[in-house]
């Protein structure tokens, strides 16, 4: 099956291209809604309808079956095909869904301008991810009849692609025609799978690494053709009175045969419809264990590499006997408890080169164990220590499989029958290689879901900051959610930063998109906006400026931005908005809400544009509320509805401020329909009282710096903060004596502000930003700042309008 072209494919069971046997298929493709998805050019021919007028279309309105041909004298020479109508539901059954399994058969099709068709066909079902669910591979009959006559091909010659004898000499040319008839294999890949279905004699499905990929050797054709002639035979030397041989009389085991051979696909297929249905790995694993548990096997423990546990990546290579395995599941049926002491899940070791286990890990193949040996029951229990799991284990056939996907050995599987039951045979052990195979993809794909969830929560984890619950004068507590399971990542962000005179900067923004590339865009917005919000830019001229920084960037991405400054030795909110939704300011003196109008101005990135900002008056115990759209938007909604319920929430009293949040996040997020990250961010505006503000303005005289010690000293007196006064009037004094040493004109300004800490700000005219340097024992300078570094719980420096600020913090203990 080509997908890259159109052409038909030529399946041939000869050694080379000049081989007869040739047919022309017509190869169809089924999604699980019935509809057709690939619709070869031999398809095309041989039912008539285009590809642009099949893809879409009910498979059953583009094949109606008139029904099955009967076995009359017209079709003689081809009198074997009309068996394939015992061989299972017909086509239509396998069209609409109700089989599961592989079958064959021979119908008629209504076709245009043909009246109607004669058709073979063989439907092979899809299992596993992806929309696809049905492969039909279909042969016109009466061309078939024409090839038999002209080139005296036997029937048993002819099959869909590669029906194949166990026995069947051509695996070097089937594996080479592989990859011209399925998507997505290579010529090694399809060797590998040939030499699979040589041994099995019956189909399988296979995964590969990008695509599921159908390997269909006919079960039924061949096999059912060699028995109908050998009836043949066996008839017509009955009726000659002579005895019939043994070789011609072994219909009843070829049953038995043709029985296990389907049990043990509809096995897998129903295994394979068991694991995977979820990507979380612990659950994967034991949907493994118990789908093989009782009915494949008694016992079966599941090791895995300690980094698939750990979700990290392995290094290069095979194991070897240092690789430790860890045991992450253990499922039997013996009597409960048995196996818990003995073998406890959880546990971790590594496995020496002598066990079958250590072979299996390294060369990736199973190992079959037909009955353990007391022996090497012996040599097994000799690597637990302290523990006699010879009983377990002696006696009992094993089986070990690798777990694998990708060709590395993620772990492997211990397979256990009791000594009652069938040994595991050749049969199993294929059986068990390709349970193992599915059951290795599944749980690689869920730790690779689990790996990439660890590192997206990790990334954004990282790019959203640690806010302090208390920052001067205001309490603040924030939320983010995910837009989807899968997205972690995303491009909302929230942020608070620290300003001179007691103020905080509040920021919510969102980048527009999802993903990676939103998430990094994300990070270089908040990274300029805490670097020039440290510069205290007023609120529009940040916003001015970080829209320019995103015209540098390129023009990709789009962000809005709301942005305020809070004043709460003032009692103001300066604001700025970039295309936000607006604030909710909710008033603490009636519990009124109300959405604060603003200029709303472009997204950043827009360009260009002029950005406006508002003051408003607040007072203490005032609440703001933040958040970006992906709270208030729903699907098929107007936004005013969210808006309107995100104002009437925020009102709604609560405990403490996570309360209110999770109150917020309730209200509106059982809507239903959110697909977009959720940023939000509360402050409650508690403001500072005068009192608790005390300012000097101190002249260019070194002088004043003996003044600026003695007010501290009687201010954190006053405070009942006295235990505070000797570091406070220590760096105070290297504080103002430098600000007087560097200032231009202008007085030096000293404030000190009492709250969840004592913070001391020196302001002065000079832009220039000191630096803490090296210790030097014979410099006469320099020394100031590393005593405010030892001594404040937090000290800072940020340039202002008129120079700058130089500021720490000491923990506020009362006497």
């Amino acid at each position: 099956m080509d997908h890259g072209s159109e052409r038909d494919v030529h399946p041939s069971l000869g050694a080379g291209e000049g081989a007869p046997g040739r047919i022309p298929l017509a190869v169809v493709v089924v999604d699980r809604d019935g509809r057709v998805s690939h619709w070869s050019s031999g398809a095309r021919r041989l039912f008539g309808a285009a590809k642009e007028e099949a893809i879409g279309r009910s498979v059953l309105d583009l094949l109606p079956v008139s029904g099955a041909l009967p076995d009359d004298d017209e079709i003689t020479p081809y009198g074997a095909y009309a068996a394939y109508d015992g061989l299972g539901p017909d086509l239509e059954s396998s069209l609409d869904g109700r089989l599961n399994f592989p079958a064959a058969g021979r119908a008629r099709i209504t076709v245009p301008d043909r009246d109607r068709a004669d058709v073979l066909w063989w439907s092979y079902p899809l299992v596993g991810p992806g929309d696809e669910r049905l492969l039909v591979l279909a042969a016109d009959a009466e061309r078939l009849r024409r090839t038999e006559h002209d080139e005296g091909i036997a029937f048993e010659r002819i099959a869909p692609g590669f029906a194949l004898h166990t026995d069947f000499p051509g695996a070097e040319e089937l594996a080479r025609r592989l990859p011209e008839i399925l998507p997505s294999m290579s010529v090694d890949e399809s060797a590998r799978i040939v030499a699979q279905v040589l041994e099995l004699g019956y189909p399988i499905l296979e995964f590969s690494q990008n695509d599921r990929v159908p390997v269909t050797p006919d079960w039924g054709v061949a096999r059912r053709t060699e028995r109908m002639a050998r009836r043949e035979r066996a008839a017509r030397v009955a009726a000659e009175g002579l005895p019939v041989p043994a070789e011609l009389a072994d219909d009843e085991g070829e049953d038995l045969e043709y029985a296990a051979v389907r049990e043990r696909l509809e096995f897998l297929n129903e295994v394979s419809g068991k694991i995977g249905t979820s990507l979380d790995l612990s659950r994967t694993i034991i949907e493994v264990s118990r789908a093989v548990v009782p009915r494949f096997t008694d016992v079966a423990g599941t090791y895995l590499r300690e980094q698939v546990v750990a979700g990290e990546e392995f290094p290069d290579g095979v194991p070897d006997t240092t690789t430790m395995w860890h045991r992450v599941a253990v499922e039997h049926t013996d009597e409960p408890g048995r196996w818990d002491d003995v073998i406890p899940v959880g546990e971790a070791m590594p496995f020496p080169a002598h066990t079958p286990f250590f072979q299996c890990m390294t060369t990736g193949d199973p190992v079959l164990v037909p009955r353990i040996s007391v022996e090497m029951g012996h040599a097994i229990a000799s690597q637990f220590e302290k523990r006699d799991i010879r009983p377990l284990i002696t006696g009992r056939s094993m089986l070990v499989v690798p777990l694998k996907a990708r060709n590395v050995v993620l772990g492997f599987m211990v397979l256990l029958r009791h000594p009652e039951r069938e040994l595991f045979n050749d049969m199993d052990r294929v059986t068990g290689a390709e349970l193992a195979a599915r059951a290795g993809l599944v749980l690689d794909n869920a730790r690779m879901y689990t790996f990439q969830e660890s590192v997206a929560e990790t990334l954004q984890d990282s790019m959203l900051p640690h806010i302090p619950p208390r920052m001067a004068g205001c309490d603040i507590a924030t939320r983010y959610l995910p837009g989807t399971l899968l997205g972690r990542v995303g491009g909302d962000w929230f942020d608070s930063v620290k300003l001179p005179g007691a103020r905080t900067a509040l920021v919510v923004g969102d980048v527009m998109g999802h993903g990676l590339n939103s998430a990094a865009m994300m990070g270089q917005l908040r990274t300029a906006v805490q670097t020039m919000a440290a510069m205290d830019l007023p609120p529009a001229q940040l916003l001015r400026n970080l829209d320019d920084l995103a015209q540098r960037l390129g023009d990709s991405y789009l962000a809005t931005c709301l942005y305020a400054v809070y004043d709460p030795i003032e009692g103001e909110l300066h604001l700025a908005n970039a295309g936000h939704i607006p604030p909710v300011l909710v008033r603490a003196v009636d519990g009124r809400s109300e959405l604060l109008d603003l200029p709303t101005g472009a997204p950043i990135g827009v360009g260009g544009v002029a950005f406006e900002s508002l003051r408003v008056r607040v007072d203490p115990g005032d609440r703001l509320v933040m958040c970006t759209d992906g709270l208030v938007e729903m699907r098929g909604e107007d936004i005013g509805v969210g808006l309107a319920t995100l104002c009437e929430s925020a009102a709604h009293p609560a405990a403490s401020m996570d309360d209110a949040c999770d109150t917020i996040i309730r209200s509106l997020n059982t809507r239903g329909g959110r697909k977009d990250d959720v940023a939000l961010l509360m402050a409650r505006l508690n403001g500072i009282e005068p009192e608790d503000v005390a300012e000097w303005r101190l002249a260019l005289d070194p002088a004043e710096v003996r003044r600026a010690r003695a007010a501290v000293r009687e201010q954190l007196h006053d405070w009942g903060l006295a235990r505070l006064a000797d570091p406070a009037e220590l760096m105070v004094s290297e504080l103002v004596t430098n600000a007087i040493r560097h200032s231009h004109g202008h007085p030096v300004q000293l404030r000190l502000i009492r709250g969840e800490t004592l913070l001391c700000e020196v302001d002065d005219d000079d832009h220039t930003l000191p630096t803490l340097l090296g210790a030097d024992p014979g410099a006469e300078t320099g020394r100031g700042l590393r005593v405010v570094s030892t001594l404040a719980r937090e000290w800072g420096t940020s340039r202002t309008a008129a120079g700058k600020t130089v500021w720490f913090e000491l923990t506020a203990r009362r006497r």
